[in-house]
């Protein structure tokens, strides 16, 4: 996984736990227990998603069967009466599912998470096909990336693109993915520009700069770059 920006398929899990849209209720339960997952895509054909099935889609039989013995309680709203009455797979599931391409870079499905509010996306092909699964752990693993490499990356791509000519005197280091930026540099209103683009470095955790304007001379005179 080198370079920027980082893509769904570089994080994403290959083998992934999925039923068909005919898995009775137990089955699906017991799936979830044996593989230790909280949802699943639901495929048909030969492979093609057409929702997901979630603890979430599963839990309304349980209470609308506590519910039936306490009317006192709000009544449940329609579609989750509707999934506490379901025996399939295809009448549990959420759909259309919320899916993701390999293509999309891993800031385009956090913000998908974020937005639709779920925790996993399945990822499909331009058909709809399942190629793997990604998940909110998936997404963290770009912080795992070595600090050397962060570092490499930073120098190549921000301090040779921004200071030119001062590139030699401005010091990348990197710790547990927190960058430091230190030197002397001709213009300092770049510095704010350099944080950004820092920032936007897959891994990068923090960043803290330590850049300041190039030293005069004694007699007052600026030196430049060349």
């Amino acid at each position: 996984m080198n370079g920027t920006p980082y893509t769904v398929s570089d994080v994403m899990t290959q083998t992934v736990v999925a039923v068909g849209r005919d898995a009775p209720f137990k089955d699906i339960v017991r799936t979830m227990e044996q593989w230790k997952v909280s949802a699943m895509p639901v495929l048909e054909g030969e492979g093609r998603v057409i929702g997901v099935v979630s603890e979430a889609d599963l839990l309304p039989k349980e209470e609308f069967r506590y519910e039936e013995q306490d009317l006192s309680r709000q009544r449940l709203r329609l579609d989750d009466t509707a999934k506490a009455g379901a025996t399939r797979a295809a009448e549990l599931m959420s759909t259309p599912a919320v899916t993701v391409h390999p293509d999309a870079t891993v800031a385009q499905a956090a913000r998908i998470m974020a937005v639709r509010h779920v925790k996993r996306l399945p990822v499909v092909d331009g058909i709809g096909m399942l190629q793997g699964i990604v998940s909110r752990a998936d997404l963290l693993k770009v912080f795992l990336r070595p600090d050397a490499e962060i570092a490499d990356e930073v120098r190549r791509t921000v301090v040779s693109y921004l200071f030119p000519s001062f590139s030699h005197a401005v010091h990348v280091n990197v710790s547990e993915g927190v960058v430091t930026l230190r030197g002397h540099i001709h213009d300092t209103s770049l510095i704010s520009v350099a944080v950004r683009l820092v920032r936007a470095v897959e891994g990068v955790v923090d960043v803290e700069p330590q850049l300041t304007g190039e030293p005069k001379p004694a007699d007052g005179t600026r030196t430049t770059g060349s």
